[in-house]
């Protein structure tokens, strides 16, 4: 563990970004190194399963609250919005931490090649699992930073690396819970269809209609379940992504509010002012200048930043 935390320190303290994330050459693999706790980021994660290798930071997904420390695993399983804040962190020992995506087709399959354990389907959707790290887990994890050493060596070794990792998360005890998010026809797998429709045109109006549709659930079913999923209204998704997308092109792309707010779809500058504030807690413009300022490696940030059709998503994460 020590050597792992000494490798993720220093990559991160080289290639960390304001909010402490560190993107790596090795595809689905990230870390982070925040020197101080700040504010809350919210984000929309991608399923992943992050390490917590020093530090704590508290993450709020759907209507889950939780601590996650040094030592322990995180698994978000599907497209969740998330608010996280690091609260334990500092020069001498910062927050460090690994994020890995997770691959939904080697999901199923891995768990088609483990055998059938199946259990019957409920409208339960758990989406948000923790658990003290496994060796043969953190083993994995090891040895996808290895590569960044050996560049050569990544298209070689990685899957089957990652094919390892997704056995023994299959494999561990909340493998029933990942079986069931990977089925296509599971309630989190059918919302999934419509997720992916949002997420890719997300600067369109797309009526709640094709949304369940895509799911195959009436209308009354999908508000339900979805809801149920990312305690949000398919509305609510919807402009929480524009709004996390505008944030980012104001942030990394330098874009004024109203050409940022325009670009996302919003026809109206003093509507998505409005929803920025109820969001973000201030006007566009004061909070694009207030996150300018933060130091480089002081901003809080979760271990993996989401992305819209692959451009990373500012406080996806």
């Amino acid at each position: 563990m020590d050597a792992l935390k000494q490798a993720v320190r220093t990559y991160g303290r080289h290639h960390a970004n304001r909010d402490g994330l560190a993107s790596t050459p090795v595809p689905g693999l990230r870390m982070m190194y925040v020197e101080e706790p700040a504010g809350d980021l919210h984000s929309v994660y991608r399923p992943l399963v992050c390490f917590v290798l020093q530090g704590a930071k508290r993450m709020m997904v759907g209507s889950e609250e939780r601590v996650f420390c040094e030592g322990q695993s995180v698994i978000v399983g599907a497209d969740m919005p998330v608010v996280g804040r690091i609260i334990e962190a500092t020069q001498e020992a910062p927050y460090l931490a690994i994020a890995v995506d997770l691959e939904m087709a080697l999901l199923r399959e891995v768990a088609a090649q483990i055998g059938d354990t199946h259990s019957p389907r409920s409208s339960r959707i758990q989406t948000l699992f923790a658990d003290d790290t496994e060796g043969a887990i953190l083993d994995c994890a090891s040895r996808l930073m290895q590569l960044l050493d050996r560049p050569e060596a990544a298209p070689i070794l990685r899957t089957g690396i990652m094919r390892e990792l997704h056995y023994w998360l299959l494999s561990g005890p909340h493998g029933p819970a990942l079986r069931a998010l990977a089925d296509p026809g599971s309630y989190a797998g059918r919302l999934a269809a419509a997720i992916a429709i949002l997420r890719a045109e997300y600067r369109s109006r797309v009526p709640v209609e094709r949304l369940a549709a895509a799911a195959a659930m009436s209308l009354t079913a999908f508000h339900k379940h979805f809801k149920k999923m990312t305690a949000l209204t398919p509305g609510q998704y919807h402009k929480r992504l524009r709004l996390i997308e505008a944030r980012r092109l104001m942030l990394e792309e330098g874009l004024s509010a109203s050409n940022a707010a325009f670009e996302v779809g919003y026809e109206s500058v003093s509507q998505f002012t409005r929803e920025y504030r109820g969001l973000f807690k201030a006007p566009p413009k004061q909070d694009a200048l207030r996150m300018r300022r933060k130091p480089a490696s002081s901003a809080a940030a979760c271990p993996h930043h989401g992305t819209i059709q692959g451009r990373p998503m500012r406080s996806i994460v």
